[in-house]
């Protein structure tokens, strides 16, 4: 049995503060709700990067903790 419990959060439908409580995305909640609003839903983990203030700030141990 796996001892990892970590539940993935989908970036689509999360609220901003659970994203907010996701490794380098702390303070980004508001604006990745924003981007979702304003051009749809996300198609890859990769468009985070598109994200005002988030462009290149997210790290592979956040990416694996997301889900679309």
């Amino acid at each position: 049995m796996s001892e990892d419990h970590t539940q993935l959060v989908n970036i689509n439908t999360a609220s901003q503060d659970a994203l907010d409580a996701v490794g380098s995305l702390a303070g980004h909640g508001y604006e990745i709700v924003r981007y979702r609003e304003e051009r749809g839903g996300f198609t890859a983990l990769r468009q985070l990067d598109e994200v005002p203030g988030l462009s290149g700030k997210v790290d592979d141990a956040t990416r694996a903790c997301l889900t679309l």
